[in-house]
């Protein structure tokens, strides 16, 4: 038999490598399809256990029409390809429905039935430069008519695409919301304009609110209330000022009967200055203190918390430093949160300002756990203070570290004891009765409790301007619809707390995971390292830059600083003291650049080694190594022919 030739093994080899590589495709194409592979930090592209969670607990069915106009977005390759991982997407969560889920897809053509019913469902149409409309978003229904719609899927919300997906599910499976009592001393509903907007009928109500109405019954409690209604589930207080004994022990006893509360006070509330209470009007800082002491809670309302880790960079006025780091205003990165529990477990970050401190009372029976904290380069500072002189350095300069994390927001749990041991406050004195009508009987009171009937749940957070949206979203218009997209967890943080609180955490996971704020963190500390370096050198340069300013200006008219109605004329000492003062203020002013350009060494530093290594350090690195690879394969080839 004759051997075959090394061309025909060649040709035979390329053949059936060419078959197993068609084979593979087909194979792969057939069973992996929809199969990803998620590198992401955060699992960005994994769907959430609280999203297998839903899905799998489905009891009725849910039909999900999904409306994309293929045709007239053909031309737009990126709308085209996020449609496709909608669309894969959706096919998983009817794949893990076990077959509640029912997806339809429909293509609305121009000037179609399809068209009319998804602008009759709320969708919103694209324009096109053709003239074309194209659509696409997301219908979803339920047996008893319940319908909730994704108007359009904007690129902005791509990363919380499951979020709205699963939120979606979540308000069509349950229908009947939980009912949340407001107590807020700010107009949540009236947003930054405050009530002045609302009467001139331009308010929009913060972004934090919108979604809590959205998923809960809210009620807001008159400004009067002395009781809290039964059927309210979750108790949320906003900047409590000037309750009355009878409405704190409506709260105590709420409470008490196993009613859970979220509370956020402020020493120093920036929203409530500058929203409906005006600038100068009304105190800026609230307290529960009656409260607070029986729930184990120690806070002082006359002073914050600057800190000089977590200082958010603000846009100043100084041309020489325009970009300074305000420690008033924190960005308090996940590092600072409590990962054990389920409401700022998967926070990424938190945009806060003037916030305060809460500690452990000693001697109290109850449980204190922090959920976010300052980082340990942090001090108290005066309340008032800060009110009237926000400078960054000057309040920088005031910051004398502790040297240990201050607790901002925290859970109380355990049991507590009622903050009226005495009993129940003489109720409030009622206006008298007109004339011909019956006064009417007093309103009967449950009989008070001493001690709470279960481990009460609390949280607490020492800042309201959490809800500030500028803290925290970007808003913009599309179509004459307003779109958020958060930069920030602010508004992920109220809602897993009211979830938490209501008993419901299935959407806590997808929230907190949407937002993916990757900042700066090893910049910011070499800038707050360079900054607090060279704080005290820049003000003390800068002093004596003020004061041979003033110096020069006295000689140069002609008198002295104790004789400023001195003759005009100046002598030879004179003009020589001006020379030197005008060469100390040249030298005083090079050495204030040569600080502020030391702020900057650190950064640039690290700026140049990062593009050092990555446009040189790995091209380097390869090179190397074909170096040594051909170095060791010529050595081994040397001693194959010595043998």
């Amino acid at each position: 038999m004759k051997a075959l030739s090394r061309r025909t093994y060649a040709i035979a080899a390329i053949l059936l490598a060419a078959v197993i590589f068609i084979g593979l495709n087909i194979g792969a194409d057939a069973t992996f399809t929809t199969t990803r592979l998620d590198l992401t930090q955060n699992g960005q592209y994994t769907l959430a256990q609280g999203t297998k969670n839903i899905l799998g607990n489905l009891k009725e069915p849910i039909l999900l029409k999904f409306y994309f106009s293929k045709k007239s977005a053909a031309q737009y390759a990126q709308i085209s390809a996020y449609a496709g991982r909608v669309r894969d997407l959706l096919n998983e969560y009817a794949a893990l429905s076990h077959g509640r889920i029912k997806v339809e897809e429909i293509d609305p053509e121009p000037f179609s039935a399809a068209e009319d019913e998804a602008t009759a469902n709320g969708l919103s149409g694209a324009p096109t430069q053709t003239g074309e409309v194209v659509y696409f978003g997301l219908v979803g229904t339920n047996t008893i008519d319940g319908r909730e719609t994704i108007p359009f899927f904007t690129q902005d919300r791509e990363p919380f695409v499951e979020y709205d997906l699963t939120s979606l599910v979540y308000h069509l499976s349950h229908p009947k919301k939980p009912k949340l009592g407001i107590i807020s001393s700010i107009p949540l509903q009236a947003g930054a304009g405050g009530i002045q907007a609302m009467m001139q009928g331009r308010s929009r109500p913060f972004i934090a609110y919108q979604e809590l109405a959205q998923n809960y019954d809210t009620q807001t409690l008159e400004r009067n209330f002395t009781s809290i209604p039964s059927d309210i589930d979750v108790l949320m207080i906003v900047h409590p000022q000037a309750l009355t004994d009878q409405q704190q022990y409506a709260i105590d006893q709420f409470v008490l009967r196993g009613g859970h509360a979220l509370i956020f006070v402020d020493p120093a509330s920036e929203i409530s200055k500058a929203g409906s209470f005006g600038p100068q009007q009304g105190p800026t800082s609230s307290d529960l203190p009656k409260l607070f002491k029986a729930w184990g809670i120690g806070y002082d309302e006359s002073k914050v918390i600057g800190d000089r880790d977590l200082a958010q960079p603000i846009q100043t006025s100084d041309p020489r430093n325009p970009i300074q780091g305000y420690p008033l205003w924190l960005h308090i990165p996940a590092d600072e949160f409590a990962h054990h529990d389920q409401v700022t477990g998967q926070l990424q970050s938190l945009n806060l300002a003037s916030v305060g401190a809460l500690i452990p009372l000693n001697g109290a029976e109850t449980i204190f756990t922090p959920l976010v904290s300052s980082s340990a380069d942090a001090g108290p500072i005066d309340a008032m203070m800060v009110r009237f002189n926000p400078d960054p350095q000057s309040v920088m300069g005031q910051i004398v570290p502790a040297g240990h994390p201050f607790t901002i927001a925290a859970r109380i749990s355990g049991i507590a004891k009622t903050a009226f041991p005495k009993g129940p406050p003489a109720p409030e004195k009622q206006p008298k009765t007109p004339p011909g009508q019956k006064t009417p009987p007093p309103a009967r009171q449950a009989p008070q409790l001493k001690v709470a009937r279960e481990p009460i749940n609390i949280v607490v957070m020492a800042d309201t301007d959490i809800f500030d949206d500028k803290f925290w979203v970007r808003l913009g218009n599309l179509y004459g619809r307003a779109v958020a997209a958060p930069f920030a967890d602010n508004g992920a943080f109220v809602l897993n707390a009211v979830e938490n609180l209501t008993g419901s955490s299935d959407l806590i996971s997808l929230r907190t995971r949407a937002t993916n704020d990757r900042p700066f963190t090893v910049v910011k500390k070499l800038q707050a390292e360079a900054q607090a370096k060279f704080q005290q050198q820049q003000q003390v340069l800068q002093q004596k830059l003020t004061n041979t300013q003033e110096r020069l200006r006295t000689l140069q008219q002609g008198g002295q600083p104790d004789q400023p109605n001195a003759p005009a004329g100046l002598s030879s000492a004179q003009q020589r003291e001006i020379e030197r003062f005008r060469h100390e203020l040249t030298q005083t002013r090079s050495k204030i650049r040569e600080v502020q350009r030391n702020l900057r060494a650190s950064v640039d530093e690290l700026g140049t080694l990062l593009s050092f290594v990555n446009i040189a350090l790995v091209p380097l690195l390869v090179a190397a190594f074909a170096i040594v690879l051909a170095i060791l394969r010529r050595r081994r080839r040397a001693r194959a022919i010595a043998f």
